[in-house]
């Protein structure tokens, strides 16, 4: 079981700074934002009747990060008693700026990074997300953070409302609003940051262009995002870190990255002065593999 970031006893590392924004709503996984390499991989027990759906859910990952981490699994119908990888583990991605919201569309994932102070307690948070279908992908990009609404009314776009003539022009709040419970409006107008009424789409191509947290994970992305909130949508298939003097890197299979996964990790190695403290071949497994867990590969 991967522990980075001194979380060898089997514990989240969570900081106490800013739980009194986030204990209204629930615990979040809090991690020091001065690592690079944060949280631990687990393991769970496929209990009867469980999909991988309802896993992802408990431990607060996407659909598609639990699959990739467990590719031999039938995702739908695993067997009962069968011990997967829950990957909750990440190195944060390159784009981190304190203070902002970062997208990585490459592992659906959101991260928030305080703002950074002098005396330290930097933190960030991080939750998955569902993203974009093709032909309406998520775009890339900086945008701001340009309102925030509670209970939010679903002014259904005409490009869906084609799709689908039978939706009304104006979904109110409630259980069939697909905004959910909170919604943060991006300057590029039709991009939102919103809850859901279908969880099942997280860690999925499933929106617009949107992106959708789990129920219980836009509020407290709400309470601490705040108008003005600037927002990075990157697309980072490969990350690299250096933790506890090893060399650690994480690959996604990201579909819509059109480039060369392999020279693109020994290109952010290089560029960190790591590639020679990399082994080859621990290099190039972790690359084919694509599953999105960090992986040592130091020589």
């Amino acid at each position: 079981m991967l522990h980075p970031a001194g979380a060898g006893s089997g514990e989240d590392v969570t900081l106490l700074a800013p739980l009194f924004l986030l204990a209204a709503t629930g615990p979040a996984a809090v991690y020091p934002g001065d690592e690079e390499l944060v949280g631990y991989t687990r393991t769970h027990q496929v209990a009867a009747d469980e999909s991988l759906i309802e896993i992802a859910r408990d431990y607060d990952v996407g659909f598609n990060a639990i699959a990739a981490a467990n590719p031999t699994l039938d995702p739908f119908v695993p067997p009962p008693g069968a011990t997967l990888d829950v990957p909750t583990a990440w190195i944060l991605p390159r784009a981190a700026t304190p203070g902002t919201v970062v997208v990585n569309l490459s592992e659906m994932r959101l991260y928030y990074f305080s703002q950074r102070r002098p005396e330290g307690g930097d933190w960030v948070v991080s939750f998955p997300i569902g993203v974009g279908v093709d032909g309406a992908e998520t775009p890339v990009g900086r945008f701001q953070v340009v309102s925030r609404e509670v209970n939010p009314v679903w002014r259904v776009p005409t490009s869906i409302r084609k799709e689908n003539p039978d939706l009304p022009a104006q979904v109110p709040p409630g259980p069939e609003n697909p905004l959910g419970s909170h919604a943060l409006r991006l300057s590029q107008g039709s991009i939102l940051i919103h809850g859901t009424n279908r969880p099942y789409g997280v860690g999925r191509r499933v929106s617009h262009g949107c992106l959708r947290l789990y129920p219980e994970d836009i509020p407290q992305l709400y309470q601490l995002v705040h108008v003005g909130t600037e927002v990075l949508i990157v697309r980072e298939p490969v990350k690299v870190a250096l933790h506890d003097g090893r060399v650690w890197v994480e690959v996604h299979a990201d579909e819509d990255f059109q480039g060369d996964m392999a020279a693109l990790a020994r290109q952010l190695l290089a560029s960190r002065q790591l590639l020679g403290r990399a082994d080859s071949a621990k290099l190039d497994a972790a690359v084919r593999s694509a599953n999105g867990i960090p992986v040592d590969v130091s020589r």
